[in-house]
């Protein structure tokens, strides 16, 4: 076991997070204004990704559904990563590409935000589901590794980490989430406007 590892590994996230939080900042004041709004007009959120991103998808979305840290109303969001027999049915009926694409499809409307979260931004399948929510007129927000990535050229709203590393990536990602999670609930808390 190495210690000394462990501790440059702690070191590495935490001076990206700290690097990430002055050009993110406004970003995900951005992206808070967007969701908002979308709530404010009776829409949803629909958010996707694969693996670890599919993971926070399921975080995010329950921390709006239910709270981060404070009771309010419950806000429509909805991982399109957790219903096993649906995306099972489409990657073997038609294809894995299709499990996001087909989902936003039939559950996405206009105005609604599609929150997308790709470490590489090239996922085939998270790629075609932002171009379906935006044929389908909705928000695209996108939480990626390189702002010069697929995903990061075709959303409205991008959070881009300046990383190689999907690990350290994902931890900027789990920050920023909580903090675009922590602006939405504060707003509906105290309704204080989001700046």
């Amino acid at each position: 076991m190495d210690e000394k590892r462990v501790r440059e590994l702690f070191i590495q996230s935490s001076a990206l997070v700290s690097e990430c939080a002055g050009h993110c900042a406004y970003t995900i004041t951005r992206m808070a204004h967007e969701l908002v709004a979308c709530f404010d007009r009776g829409g949803k959120v629909l958010l996707f990704g694969n693996g670890g991103s599919a993971s926070q998808a399921q975080h995010f979305a329950a921390e709006l559904v239910n709270k981060l840290s404070q009771y309010r109303k419950p806000l429509p969001a909805l991982a399109l990563t957790a219903d096993t027999a649906t995306l099972t049915s489409i990657a073997n009926d038609l294809s894995f590409e299709d499990v996001f694409d087909r989902q936003v499809d039939a559950l996405g409307c206009p105005g609604d935000v599609a929150w997308a979260l790709s470490t590489s931004g090239t996922s085939p399948n998270v790629l075609r589901a932002v171009q379906r929510s935006e044929e389908k007129e909705m928000v695209t927000l996108a939480f990626t590794g390189s702002s010069d990535s697929p995903l990061a050229q075709i959303c409205r709203f991008v959070l881009g980490v300046p990383s190689n590393s999907t690990a350290r990536i994902q931890e900027v990602h789990l920050c920023a989430g909580h903090a675009l999670c922590e602006l939405i609930e504060a707003h509906y808390c105290t309704q204080a406007e989001i700046r």
